[in-house]
């Protein structure tokens, strides 16, 4: 619908391109020759110095398949080329690294943790009866916060418990936070630890899936600490300035499945859980982002906790850590998380991103 008229050529203009359509360019079969021989040198010049620059961090992974280029001249796993800004999907490779390294941040995070900026502040702890979730809420009432729990049952002494909450039930969990903010007003933390982990493993093969398991799984470890941020947030509970933790896990990384999980799968209630509640963090990053709510995502790293004696016979070849230990991981982590950085999924082992 547009006027044209100012879009055609001059007739000077014209005159021109004329005279030059009478002039022939085109190419011997000598020179088209030797234009496809430099075109490949220079190609191939060009594929070898980007792949060298991406496996040194030198250029960010935009180009589409550039990533993949990478990781095939080098023989390195495609999500372990992101100049890193990322942690290594491998968990032997990236203990081993680390020592090698001699990394005090990974080995020894009373080296770098300082849980003053807990002093006089609230901080809910669901499901901080036991577990990493006790040794959460006692570390935190030792850096001399306010710590309530929330939690089916139990007591811990030092702490403000409100039990009968069950992260599955929303009513539960609407009646808890109202409780909270009532008894002392917002909260200055609030961490999402509660889970669940079915201890058999699931196979199509072995024809071993639960899908009653794995739907329980979702709700608990996907949609629970949605809940429960959802209630305390509409209580009034989460200020501008407050900060919401999500305990997570790596098995919700899809990437890191082609590495951790390769050529066997398995376990789907747990890595699918985990993957819902991560895409349910990062919604609601963006979601309370105008309201000054800081979001973060945390895998705590490898525990010895009961959760995970179903993988015991690993715990020393991957680092596993006593819960005193990786609570202080996951607080510290807590302690940097901001509106700057807000939705991000960090590995508590190492402070660094893990992929989608």
């Amino acid at each position: 619908k547009a006027d044209t008229t100012n879009l055609l050529p001059s007739p000077r203009l014209t005159a021109r391109n004329n005279a030059l359509q009478r002039v022939s360019f085109l190419p011997s079969q000598r020179t088209k020759r030797m234009i496809s021989s430099a075109a490949r040198v220079l190609a191939l010049a060009v594929l070898s110095r980007t792949a060298s620059a991406l496996r040194a961090g030198r250029l960010p992974l935009r180009l589409k398949g550039a990533r993949a280029v990478a990781a095939q001249m080098s023989s390195v796993p495609a999500d372990e080329t992101r100049g890193g800004s990322h942690s290594l999907a491998d968990q032997v490779a990236r203990f081993a690294r680390a020592k090698e390294e001699k990394n005090e941040r990974y080995l020894d995070i009373a080296s770098v943790y300082d849980g003053s900026f807990l002093e006089g502040k609230r901080v809910v702890v669901t499901g901080g009866n036991r577990g990493l979730g006790l040794e959460i809420s006692q570390a935190a009432m030792a850096a001399g916060a306010d710590v309530l729990i929330m939690c089916r049952k139990g007591d811990v002494p030092g702490a403000t418990v409100y039990a009968g909450v069950d992260v599955t039930d929303g009513a539960a969990c609407d009646a808890a936070a109202a409780k909270i903010v009532a008894d002392g007003g917002p909260v200055d933390y609030l961490i999402n630890n509660a889970g669940y982990f079915y201890e058999a493993k699931e196979t199509v093969l072995d024809r071993t899936l639960n899908f009653d398991e794995e739907l329980k799984q979702i709700d608990i470890c996907g949609v629970g600490p949605l809940r429960v941020s959802a209630a305390l947030y509409n209580a009034g509970g989460l200020q501008p300035g407050s900060t919401c933790a999500i305990i997570t896990s790596q098995a919700g990384s899809a990437e890191w499945r082609f590495t951790q999980n390769k050529g066997e799968g398995g376990d789907y209630g747990h890595h699918m859980s985990r993957a819902a509640c991560n895409i349910a963090g990062v919604l609601l990053s963006e979601e309370l982002k105008s309201k000054g709510v800081a979001i973060v995502l945390l895998h705590p790293g490898f525990n010895r906790t009961d959760m995970t004696k179903k993988y015991a016979h690993i715990w020393d070849v991957e680092g596993a850590v006593e819960p005193a230990e990786g609570a202080m991981r996951v607080l510290y982590e807590v302690g940097r998380a901001s509106m700057e950085t807000t939705g991000a999924f960090v590995n508590c082992e190492d402070g660094l991103r893990i992929p989608w």
